[in-house]
């Protein structure tokens, strides 16, 4: 049996789970998630907790016992708490600021870069740190919104100037100096 699987999620306080069939709705303070699961894994929500179980041994649905119990436990985490991302932004001039709800981002192009916000996404510039913080109750989304951000300008590995997530290591290289004479 999956160790992850045979996990129950813990449904905390002012968060609903409802189950119709393969649906499964999360409502909570932070908004309202809804993902369809594969029918060979059975979803049902119990004194206060969703448990997982799976219709057979079969490989594929082992594989999906344990990811549809994580999915779950994503969704009413992030209606509860709701995820954040971070990212950081090196370099001589380069910064990011908001404009409304847009982010605008300044890493060395000849144009801002201007980002807006998906349906459930926020963000939050701090211009002192240079830091963007990226927030909202989907984890796959959040995820998804920073890997698009640091795509902009990723840091490259020389000086370590772009956008990178904080606490990521940069692989550095040493560049012409450091070459050796035969």
């Amino acid at each position: 049996m999956s160790r992850i699987g045979r996990l129950p999620v813990a449904i905390p306080a002012g968060v609903q789970v409802a189950v119709n069939g393969t649906e499964v709705t999360v409502k909570g303070p932070k908004g309202e998630l809804k993902r369809a699961f594969s029918p060979s894994v059975g979803i049902t929500v119990e004194d206060g907790q969703v448990h997982v179980t799976r219709s057979s041994d079969e490989a594929k649905v082992r594989a999906l016992h344990g990811t549809t119990r994580a999915l779950i436990h994503n969704m009413v985490t992030g209606v509860s708490t709701g995820f954040t991302k971070v990212l950081e932004i090196d370099g001589v001039g380069y910064r990011a600021e908001l404009d409304g709800k847009n982010l605008m981002v300044y890493v060395g192009y000849s144009h801002p870069v201007k980002v807006e916000p998906e349906t459930g996404i926020t963000f939050d510039a701090d211009t002192k740190t240079r830091q963007v913080k990226i927030m909202g109750a989907d984890a796959e989304r959040v995820g998804q919104v920073a890997a698009d951000i640091r795509k902009i300008r990723p840091p490259e590995p020389y000086k370590g100037k772009g956008i990178h997530y904080l606490g990521e290591r940069i692989r550095r290289k040493a560049g012409k100096s450091a070459k050796t004479k035969a």
